[in-house]
């Protein structure tokens, strides 16, 4: 079982992560402060370097549902764990989105007033786009042209493709991790990978790899003013592209990952 430190440090590891994610991504598109997607997306990558150094002593540093149910079908990770380790994880992001909007609503209004957006309505999506994500990236869609031919299929396969990816990277060094390398170096090589593949992927599904991340600001989103939009623009995009291609991808990820792993190294979860 999940004893309270280690759900409390699961939540506030996933609120840093979260809140650190989309502060970025409500700095960049409001106040135009951030260069080019690439700094956002390193920090990204800063924040889940911090989250998980901040509190991966008292959890297992997950932040992530579908990591947590890889490291469960490949890893030995506790399936008693799973159901508390995704609750804090929404938990965590559900806060971290509150607090987001809360913080940054005046200069969202702003940006709505200064560009002509009517929350709710075709169009807003430049607006949420800080809270769930879209296929095609709102903000570079609207400038290039060429962005209108990402389907319901390049998202999927861009969020499956990513999460693999990232938790290759995961599944890989943590299994590495008691016998190569020195620890404070994991959650560094982790947040770099998550930084490079967010500035691959981002112009095309906007880089989420992470139900949690994407689904509970997406519900905030709604319940502030965007209404059914957040659900409808991407038709079921919201569930196929960021709620079941980061868990398909999360597994594939891990399951490569073991067949490169030597068969000394213990699993570990």
């Amino acid at each position: 079982m999940v004893g309270k430190r280690e759900f409390v440090a699961e939540l506030l590891g996933t609120f840093l992560l979260v809140f650190f994610g989309l502060s970025t991504v409500a700095v960049a598109v409001t106040l135009n402060v951030h260069v080019g997607l690439f700094q956002v997306a390193l920090l990204w990558g800063l924040a889940l370097i911090v989250a998980i150094s901040v509190v991966s002593e008292v959890c297992d540093a997950h932040f992530n549902p579908a990591i947590t149910l890889a490291f469960a079908t490949v890893s030995g990770f506790s399936w008693r764990k799973v159901p508390a380790y995704i609750f804090a994880q929404c938990t965590g992001s559900l806060l971290a989105a509150l607090g987001v909007y809360a913080l940054f609503s005046g200069t969202i209004e702003a940006f709505e007033e200064s560009n002509h957006i009517i929350r709710g309505e075709s169009g807003s999506e430049l607006s949420s786009m800080m809270f769930g994500e879209y296929f095609p990236n709102p903000a570079m869609a609207r400038d290039m042209s060429e962005l209108s031919r990402v389907t319901l299929w390049h998202g999927f396969f861009a969020e499956l493709l990513g999460t693999a990816l990232l938790a290759f990277v995961i599944f890989t060094l943590v299994g590495q991790r008691r016998v190569t390398m020195p620890s404070w170096l994991v959650p560094i090589l982790i947040g770099v990978a998550l930084s490079v593949i967010i500035a691959i992927m981002a112009p095309l599904s906007m880089g989420g790899f992470n139900p949690a991340r994407d689904l509970m600001p997406r519900i905030v989103a709604s319940l502030t003013g965007w209404g059914k939009l957040p659900f409808e623009h991407n038709g079921k995009g919201w569930l196929t592209v960021y709620v079941l291609a980061p868990i398909v991808g999360a597994q594939v990820g891990a399951v490569m990952a073991q067949l490169v792993r030597k068969p000394s190294e213990e699993n570990v979860g």
